[in-house]
């Protein structure tokens, strides 16, 4: 298989999601979500940290229509489909499929992680996905989260040196 129809395969459409899931049986799912809309090393680094938890790295990623819904207008930068196929050019992802809620919920329904990880700007607690996932018997992981590698970061640095 060439690279890039591996970094296709990577990309599980959301009506593929239950089936492509049933491959995975015995294999430690982990799963994220977020825009991923300018791809920095605090991505990277989180995304190789999640993957060390499991087998298999399934990242959701939000639709245009859900970022400029949470980030505002002028966002995303990128479209959905760009920033699905950077992720999947990521040696640490093996999935990834894109949501159109402001939530993962529907997703993450489907998807049955064993983990589910945010970022350390978030608390279990907080997550309206974490009673979702103690429901289904997997458990929420709250990785480092990088001072200074955020997108809204790099776009304000961006601005000051227009």
């Amino acid at each position: 298989m060439s690279f890039y129809s591996r970094l296709l395969s990577k990309i599980i459409q959301t009506e593929e999601v239950e089936s492509f899931r049933k491959q995975l049986l015995g294999k430690k799912v982990v799963f994220t979500n977020g825009c991923f809309d300018l791809l920095h090393p605090g991505h990277v680094e989180y995304l190789a940290r999640a993957r060390d938890l499991g087998d298999f790295l399934w990242i959701g990623v939000n639709s245009d229509e859900s970022v400029s819904r949470l980030k505002g207008p002028g966002r995303p930068i990128n479209k959905a489909e760009d920033r699905a196929k950077v992720l999947a050019g990521l040696a640490c992802v093996d999935g990834v499929t894109t949501f159109s809620e402001d939530t993962p919920l529907l997703l993450l329904s489907k998807v049955k992680p064993n983990i589910h990880t945010k970022g350390g700007d978030y608390t279990k607690e907080t997550l309206p996905e974490y009673p979702l996932i103690l429901s289904m018997g997997g458990e929420v992981v709250i990785l480092p989260f990088l001072e200074g590698k955020s997108t809204t970061s790099i776009l304000e640095k961006a601005k000051t040196s227009i």
